[in-house]
């Protein structure tokens, strides 16, 4: 059976593991630190290390760098206390095959630990460093969606692939394409953002591609084109659901064999720069209707990252409001030391349908107002128009009224077992879908246990569905 060391200076952590993986029969090793870690290593051969990350004598990157330099091939499991970006990403830059956020459960543990064994043959992911646009600036998110994010940021950084972030306007995906290329090979090059649907479509071939002296009337000189500036660097791509489709077969060549003509021009230029593209529109729907190139579609989508609405990451809104104050406290002078819980509770109920985006504009227009130290209600003049802030909740209200009279017309006698069984199918079949049918992440977002969870499934079947 395979051998696990469990390293963690908490002894009743490291007895827990010992009793819940020896029931399933794997022999458990442990350390208190980092040195005895190593030294264990060395003489057990494990299978599998899982490791707290915050240790006396030798803190646990380092740990894993260590262990990594003795095998190449072993698997780790970081644990960490606090879900921030930049350790989750640290983690995975120096190796690890995975993390888990205390406290945990039990099942989701047992999970990691025997895809980690059944995977460890196959060799580790590249990945970078913790999560940090070209900035300085840190990505907030400690809800599961955001976490599985920073781990394929870790993963796909280091290398050359092509990636597409979808999300809708506001969410931060040029945020999360500069920490991308911030954590690449290519940082010390340059960053090109190109928004497609900002400039108007008899310039855009112009501003990617440049053009020769008298190519169209005005064009009294050379002028070279995004993609020759960005030469060994990377360009990001935003609203490329925006692009011409005469631009996108030129946008194919390019990523085909790294070469391009000047507009007006018959000289072939090559280049060598990595995409990352970025849509907020169902690009699917465009492929299938021929306003996007299924050829480009399919180079672009090597990897797609799906940056969540803030609606559906509301356990990050906190940290974002916090993360804002002491931005805007830094840029305004200000000294203001947090928000009112009535405030934050009025926004943790609101729909925000500019996302991110909005948010940061109305605690920034709160902040310029705010003459205490604390924002309220006033400073930020919420709530917004009534409108606004009212269209989806009374959108919800009118659909589940509507779903209502529809039971009710039916005249069974079982109107109420029907009603909530129907609602609680296509609850449990959208958590699923959200999270790629992870079961064990579904039902931490449904605020249930993972068995609770299995009997809702096999009470309402899913076709196609395999557990993961």
């Amino acid at each position: 059976m395979d051998k696990i060391l469990v390293v963690d200076d908490e002894k009743g952590v490291c007895h827990s593991f010992k009793k819940i993986l020896g029931r399933r029969g794997y022999t458990v090793v442990t350390a208190g630190d980092g040195l005895e870690a190593i030294e264990k290593a060395g003489r057990e051969n494990p299978s599998l290390v899982i490791m707290d990350i915050t240790m006396p004598k030798l803190d646990g990157l380092e740990t894993l760098q260590r262990l990594k330099s003795i095998d190449p091939d072993v698997h780790i499991i970081i644990m960490t206390a606090h879900s921030t970006s930049e350790k989750a990403i640290g983690a995975m830059k120096h190796g690890a095959y995975d993390y888990l956020t205390k406290p945990f459960d039990n099942e989701e543990m047992i999970s990691l630990v025997e895809k980690a064994l059944a995977a460890r043959n196959i060799p580790p992911s590249l990945t970078r460093e913790e999560i940090v646009d070209d900035r300085g600036g840190r990505i907030i998110g400690r809800t599961p969606q955001m976490l599985d994010i920073f781990k394929k940021i870790g993963q796909v950084s280091a290398t050359d692939v092509t990636l597409l972030i979808r999300g809708e306007t506001g969410t931060g995906k040029e945020k999360i394409a500069r920490a991308i290329y911030h954590h690449s090979t290519r940082a010390d090059k340059p960053f090109l953002p190109i928004n497609c649907a900002a400039i108007p479509e008899n310039l855009l071939e112009s501003e990617l591609f440049g053009h020769e002296r008298g190519a169209f009337t005005g064009a009294e000189g050379r002028k070279t084109g995004k993609f020759e500036q960005c030469d060994r660097g990377t360009m990001f791509l935003d609203e490329i659901g925006d692009m011409p489709l005469h631009l996108q077969s030129k946008l194919l060549r390019v990523l085909e064999d790294g070469t391009f003509q000047r507009l007006g021009g018959k000289e072939m230029i090559k280049t060598d720069v990595r995409i990352l593209a970025a849509t907020n529109k169902d690009i699917d729907t465009q492929v299938r209707s021929g306003e996007f190139r299924e050829d480009l579609y399919w180079r672009l989508n090597v990897v797609t990252i799906h940056l969540p609405p803030l609606r559906e990451r509301l356990g990050d809104l906190e940290d974002f409001v916090h993360h804002f104050i002491t931005r805007f406290n830094a840029q305004l002078g200000k000294r203001i030391r947090g928000i009112e819980p009535e405030l934050m509770k009025a926004f943790s109920s609101y729909h925000w349908p500019g996302n991110v985006r909005e948010l940061q504009g109305v605690v920034q227009r709160g902040m310029v107002l705010c003459q205490k130290a604390y924002l309220s209600f006033d400073d930020c003049e919420w709530p917004p128009e009534k409108g606004h802030q009212e269209g989806s909740a009374a959108d919800t209200e009118r659909l589940l009224s509507d779903a209502a009279r529809f039971y009710l017309r039916q005249g069974s006698a079982n109107i109420y077992r029907d009603a909530v069984s129907s609602f609680e199918q296509h609850l449990v079949k959208q958590a699923l879908e959200l999270h790629d049918n992870n079961q064990v992440l579904a039902a931490k977002f449904l605020g249930i246990s993972r068995n609770t969870l299995r009997e809702k499934i096999d009470r309402h079947p899913q076709k196609d569905v395999p557990e993961k």
